[in-house]
């Protein structure tokens, strides 16, 4: 139903009626009425329709009266003009002072409708022309802002990924995340030892970022960690905690930093002026882009420190070897990796004296250790009765992920077989089988040591844990990519130590 706002002026009392009652108010239309053309200005200076209905002859101030003051007053509304008097001269002066139509007395009501909907029409697409022009360049303006906010990201993706000092990489980012949300002040908080510590931050009236390691409690923060998702709080969402701690912020966002599924911390801006902008979810967006550059940055900084510590040691507590000759820089690729632990040798040992049970120990670590250089790993202790295998590094071995699961299976026939000749039942390895990228390389120490750190060590170490004697345990993914080469029971989802998240985990039971 139409809803423009029409004005009868007619110093006609029945006129306006019959317009009104059987034109207008019929066909929805809202109704203002003026007797002469006096009232009709007063009405329009104030409260302008989208269309007048004006008549001719009026007492005071007559249509023609009218037309021109609109034309002075440059007040552009469309006008159909009514009288009795028409001539062909009068509708060509009127035509040229802007009426939209013309209708001579008397007409009818379809007759009058008609040339409402003609004059209204050109009003509308006009009103619509001017609303899409409005929509276009609000969007064109909302677009070369999304433009620079990405760009803007994108630059301080580039020079965040590029810094490898950790502290440095921190400060960064809390700078970054201000520039971005127009915060007033930012924190960075990383998950270690199971506790959250503030690393970085940089608070309202701050000029620059400062380093920290405070412990802290924050609920919120650990919304954030056990969703894995980011956390919005307007002023009204935050009254609460405003009213016990007075300096609590009027407008918060969390965002956690994500390895794959594991959240290694969060990242908090923050407004807190009374009455502050809200973040909003285009806030969220960016802050969330930020985050995952960061949390990349932050592990690279971590493997690269790894690694240079790794340099001061006569040994790789990781990974070594013993034949490569020269060294070279670290680098990152796929491999497949093997954690196994020899279980219940503590326990037997009691039983024996210390020369017998070194020597049975050597001769179980020896054996798991040549049953892996058969199938190409590159060896290493990784303490106590554990070994850590590595395969496709630092020779590449497109079937590395298989041959890991036949060096594992081979490993369990084999000390099945040694535990009949030594007559020994307690004795056998749990192992862990995982895949996927990590920091690889050789350094340069007193002895040549080559190194791998990254995401699917620390999983096969945490299968290792998670198995019993005699079990080897793979993580989904890696069964994926293996396909039906190797039979395997699902176990469901399994908490590793030291995870904030779970993975799902097969019983490896052998090859078809």
């Amino acid at each position: 139903m139409a809803r423009e706002r029409i004005l009868v002026v007619d110093d006609g009392r029945e006129n306006r009626e019959f317009i009104i009652k059987y034109v207008l108010q019929p066909n929805g239309y809202q109704v203002q009425e003026a007797r002469d053309g006096i009232e009709c200005l007063e009405i329009v200076r104030c409260d302008p329709p989208d269309l007048i209905l004006l008549d001719l002859q009026m007492p005071r101030l007559d249509g023609m009266g009218v037309l021109e003051a609109l034309q002075r007053e440059r007040l552009d509304i469309p006008v159909i003009l009514m009288t009795f008097h028409g001539s062909e001269d009068i509708a060509i002066e009127v035509f040229r002072m802007g009426v939209r139509d013309y209708l001579k007395k008397p007409y009818t009501a379809e007759e009058m409708l008609n040339a409402i909907e003609r004059s209204l029409s050109e009003v509308r697409l006009r009103r619509e022309k001017e609303a899409l022009t409005a929509r276009l360049i609000s969007a064109n303006r909302e677009l070369n802002t999304r433009i620079r906010e990405l760009n803007t990201l994108y630059s301080i993706g580039k020079s965040v990924a590029a810094l490898l000092d950790l502290p440095q990489l921190l400060l960064r980012i809390v700078e970054a995340a201000i520039t971005l949300t127009n915060a007033e002040q930012a924190r960075l908080l990383l998950i270690e030892n199971n506790a959250l510590v503030m690393r970085a931050m940089k608070l309202r009236g701050q000029q620059n970022a400062q380093s920290a390691a405070e412990v802290v409690q924050d609920r919120i923060a650990e919304r954030a960690i056990s969703t894995a998702r980011p956390v919005v709080l307007n002023a009204q969402q935050l009254e609460q905690l405003r009213q016990t701690n007075p300096n609590a912020p009027s407008a918060a966002l969390y965002v956690p930093l994500l390895i794959g599924s594991t959240v290694i911390g969060v990242l908090n801006v923050e407004n807190l002026t009374q009455g502050a902008r809200a973040f909003t979810d285009n806030d969220g967006a960016l802050l969330s882009a930020l985050g995952d550059y960061a949390a990349i940055a932050i592990e690279n900084a971590r493997n690269f420190r790894a690694l240079e510590a790794l340099k001061t040691q006569r040994t790789s507590p990781l990974v070594r070897t013993g034949h490569l000759a020269q060294p070279s820089s670290a680098m990152r690729r796929e491999v497949s990796v093997l954690v196994a632990d020899l279980r219940g040798f503590s326990a037997y040992a009691e039983q024996l004296p210390p020369d017998q049970a070194l020597h049975l120990l050597n001769t179980y670590l020896t054996l798991a250790s040549e049953t892996f250089t058969k199938y190409g790993a590159t060896l290493d202790r990784a303490g106590g009765d554990a070994l850590i295998a590595l395969f496709n590094a630092p020779h590449e071995q497109p079937d590395h992920l298989l041959r890991a699961m036949r060096s594992a299976l081979a490993l369990q026939t084999a000390v099945a077989r040694l535990n009949a000749q030594q007559g020994v039942e307690a004795l056998a390895f749990a192992i862990g089988l995982a895949r996927g990228d990590a920091l690889v390389g050789t350094i340069n120490a007193p002895v040549t040591t080559y190194a791998a750190i990254g995401e699917p060590i620390n999983i096969a170490y945490r299968l290792q844990e998670s198995a019993r004697a005699g079990q080897i345990l793979i993580e989904e993914s890696a069964l994926a990519q293996l396909g039906n080469r190797v039979l395997a029971r699902k176990l469901g989802e399994v908490q590793l130590r030291n995870r904030r998240g779970s993975v799902v985990v097969y019983e490896v039971q052998g090859l078809p």
